[in-house]
């Protein structure tokens, strides 16, 4: 098991390293941080009040699960980050530049993710049209946080993974 976990950890910052090579780019880092920075809620804080403003249909009971799942979501991930204190690439290899500064110190899992995930798949359930949109930014929230040298693909995927099951479960509700 410890020479699998070491392979996967070998690939994974070979992979960090390859990827964060296009923040030489100006052009690309800048675009995404700007996407990274949208994903810090603003993106989703404006498309909610377009929807607010809108009064569409049952839209007190999107807002509750999109808040009830941002809250719990935020619990989730700066407990885990808080316990698990995962390094970010940035700071754990030379190899590898920050793009853009950090809301926080550690790494896993990738809260910017977890709650892209997690308010695609609420607006996607409200509105299925709203995929054409929601899909794209969310893959490029996650991409964006491995370019910019701040996560690591199993913390973006781990994000993923919490805010599926996250929004999975609200719309249960």
């Amino acid at each position: 098991m410890s020479a699998l976990l070491q392979n996967i950890d070998r690939f994974e910052i070979d992979l960090c390293v390859r990827v964060n090579r296009l923040c030489r780019h100006s052009a690309v880092r800048n675009f995404f941080a700007v996407i990274s920075k949208l994903g810090d809620g603003y993106f989703w804080i404006a498309l909610a009040t377009v929807f607010v403003l809108a009064q569409t249909e049952n839209i007190s009971v999107f807002l509750f699960r999109a808040l009830l799942t941002a809250g719990v979501g935020l619990v989730i991930y700066r407990g885990l980050k808080n316990r698990l204190v995962r390094e970010r690439p940035f700071i754990a290899h030379a190899g590898i530049a920050c793009g853009t500064a950090p809301l926080d110190r550690y790494s896993f899992p990738s809260g910017h993710t977890l709650h892209a995930v997690s308010f695609s798949i609420l607006f996607c359930s409200y509105e299925p049209m709203m995929a054409i949109l929601v899909v794209p930014f969310a893959l490029l929230v996650a991409i964006s946080r491995i370019i910019l040298g701040l996560h690591y693909p199993t913390d973006v995927l781990a994000g993923a993974a919490i805010g599926a099951l996250l929004a999975l479960i609200a719309i249960s509700f």
